[in-house]
């Protein structure tokens, strides 16, 4: 077996960071095993090399090796194109097509972007893992292939399975062992090894001076958040190759070409964003929560003009009981009734005030009249009228209290108010 220098010579691997050498090692290590691998990490960091390596290592290096990107093929066409199609299967399919895996039966498969394959073909692929079986599409014969699948992904496939993306029992099978690639911003001493070697590659594809870098260059260069990984530093170095006519960059050069430089903000990684279907529901939620609000303030409306309409508090509850549940919520504690009760009475003896306020005599609209009389026989007929109320209201109670000897209860029965407010307004006029 080789050592992780040799293969990364092989491979034309740069970099020294001990999380990259650690992936390496893992890969030599799974290589002549025939177990399922997964190879995760954001996108551009080089994944693709995992697969290579492990297949060169392999018992099956002399067999095909098929890499496919999932994410590239169109949903209506991966399952023909992973496992092949019948004649007549569907429109366009003109003769019988083998799939990846039967080409490479015997070989590897590396799923690229495996995250993004449909739901249905995701339970064709856990068959194979399984017993090596498929169906070619359109087919009723089993057939059987003998192939090793390494599969990609940039996903969090977690997330992926909450969501209902990814079946569970897939991705266990598929990742029996994981390689997990760190991020370029990860490892800052390989920054400018590898900006180094692409800067070697370009000078001898277009056939000038290689570049060099300042100190300040270097720096920003290895400070650089770097969301596109080895791919956009790879970019920037061809970039910079081809348009700059002087070959020593400075760090002001440098940040010309890289996005929002000057502002060493912090990577957001794996942010989580609404879907259009989150965003529908909370909708709906809401939606339902104001009709909701709207109902309530209806039934509140309706039992206040039912109060404001009758002449006892009792009628209104005998008659509106369901309504009054429906506001207050149905219990069959005492003290939750008695709650939802004193405030009946309370908007009862509010809107029958309310009510009285409006039938009192008005002043007189004729502007012959003093302003002063009509002021004042307003305010002495209000002032008798509220006086005489009260007292009325002080002798029933009194009356009330000694018909049924000091019983509060059944003197709040035969009055028409709860107990509660009976109480409060024996403690009211010191009865």
């Amino acid at each position: 077996m080789e050592t992780v220098t040799s293969v990364k010579q092989r491979f034309e691997l740069i970099g020294n960071d001990p999380t990259f050498n650690r992936a390496i090692e893992k890969a030599l290590q799974v290589a002549p095993t025939d177990i399922s691998v997964l190879v995760t990490g954001e996108s551009g960091v080089g994944k693709e090399s995992i697969p290579r390596i492990i297949h060169s290592q392999s018992f099956r290096k002399h067999a095909k090796y098929i890499a496919v990107n999932c994410g590239a093929i169109p949903e209506g066409t991966i399952d023909s194109e992973l496992f092949g199609h019948e004649k007549g299967a569907f429109t366009g399919a003109t003769q019988t097509r083998s799939g990846y895996f039967e080409v490479a039966d015997g070989g590897t498969i590396f799923l690229d972007e495996v995250g993004e394959l449909p739901l249905p073909t995701q339970v064709r692929l856990l068959r194979v893992l399984e017993n090596g079986e498929f169906l070619k599409v359109g087919s009723s014969q089993t057939q059987k292939t003998d192939v090793r699948i390494v599969a990609a992904t940039n996903v969090n496939m977690f997330t992926a399975i909450e969501k209902g993306k990814f079946r569970e029992d897939l991705y266990y099978r598929l990742s029996t062992v994981e390689i997990e690639l760190p991020p370029l911003r990860q490892r800052k001493d390989d920054i400018h090894l590898l900006f180094r070697k692409f800067a070697s590659d370009f000078a001898g594809k277009y056939k000038m001076p290689t570049l060099r870098l300042d100190d300040n260059a270097i720096s920003l260069l290895k400070n650089y958040r770097w969301s596109g990984n080895i791919r956009q530093l790879r970019n920037i170095a061809e970039q910079i190759s081809v348009l700059e006519k002087d070959r020593n960059i400075t760090g002001a050069t440098l940040k010309n070409y890289l996005p929002d430089a000057g502002s060493n903000l912090p990577a957001v990684i794996g942010e989580k964003k609404k879907s259009d279907s989150e965003f529908a529901n909370e909708r709906e939620i809401l939606y339902k929560v104001l009709f909701d609000m709207k109902n309530d303030l209806n039934d509140l409306k309706k039992l206040t003009n039912e109060l404001m309409n009758s002449g006892s508090s009792v009628d209104v509850k005998e008659k509106q009981q369901g309504l009054i549940n429906r506001i207050y919520g149905s219990s069959e504690s005492n003290s939750n009734t008695d709650d939802y009760e004193d405030v009946i009475d309370q908007a009862y003896e509010v809107s029958q005030e309310d009510a009285y306020d409006r039938n009192v005599v008005q002043p007189s609209t004729n502007e012959a009249d003093p302003v002063v009389d009509r002021y004042d026989f307003a305010t002495e007929v209000e002032e008798e009228e509220s006086l005489s109320l009260v007292e009325k209201e002080i002798e029933l109670i009194k009356k009330s209290l000694e018909r049924h000897e000091g019983k509060r209860k059944a003197a709040a029965d035969d009055l028409g108010i709860s107990e509660r407010t009976l109480y409060r307004k024996i403690k009211q006029y010191d009865l």
